[in-house]
C-alpha cells in the first residue's frame, strides 16, 4: 500500500505529532496541546488545541473522531460527532469535546484526545432534475423505517418481523 504524505506543522505549544498507536490503527492519535490540566465539568463542552497545522492533500479530508476509550470510561466525545478538516484549511487543528459523563473530567497535557483519519473525498457535480429514479425498497421512508431488529441473513423479510435464531 502506497503511503499518503501528510504535512504537519508543529506550533510552539505542540505536545506530540499525530501518530498511530499500533500497526493496525485506522486513526492517528491527536493530543492536547495545553500547558496545564484542564477540567471539563459534566454536561459542558470546550475546544482543545492540538498544536498542529495540517496540509491535507487535495481530494482528501481529515476526519477528527472520538476515542472510544474516553467515551466508554468518562463519557467524553466530540460535539460534532466527526469533525471535518478540509484540504484548504491551514489553521490549528482544534478538537471540540463534550463531557456527557456524570463527573468532571480532567485533560492532561499531551493526553490523546481524538483520532485523525485521512479519507478520499470525491468531487461531485450537482445536477438538478425533475424526477429521481425510484428506490426499490426504502423510498422516502426515513428514520426508523427499517425496524429495530437485524434482517435475516438472506435480507428477505419484513423489518421488525420474526427474528432468526442464531
Amino acid at each position: 500500500m502506497e503511503l499518503l504524505k501528510l504535512k504537519v506543522k508543529r506550533l510552539p505549544h505542540c505536545q506530540d505529532l499525530p501518530r498511530y498507536a499500533t500497526k493496525g490503527s485506522a486513526g492517528l492519535d491527536l493530543t492536547c496541546a495545553i500547558a496545564e490540566p484542564l477540567t471539563l465539568p459534566a454536561g459542558k463542552r470546550t475546544r482543545i488545541p492540538t498544536g498542529i497545522v495540517l496540509e491535507i492533500p487535495p481530494g482528501y479530508e481529515g476526519q477528527v473522531r472520538p476515542r472510544s476509550g474516553l467515551a466508554a470510561k468518562a463519557g467524553i466525545t466530540l460535539t460534532n460527532c466527526v469533525g471535518t478538516i478540509d484540504s484548504d484549511y491551514r489553521g490549528e487543528v482544534m478538537v471540540l469535546v463534550v463531557n456527557l459523563g456524570e463527573e468532571p473530567y480532567t485533560f492532561e497535557p499531551g493526553e490523546r484526545i481524538a483520532q485523525l483519519v485521512v479519507m478520499p473525498v470525491p468531487r461531485v457535480e450537482v445536477v438538478e432534475v425533475d424526477e429521481l429514479t425510484e428506490a426499490e425498497e426504502r423510498g422516502a421512508n426515513g428514520f426508523g423505517s427499517t425496524g429495530r431488529l437485524s434482517l435475516p441473513a438472506d435480507g428477505v423479510g419484513a423489518p421488525g418481523g420474526s427474528t432468526p435464531r442464531c
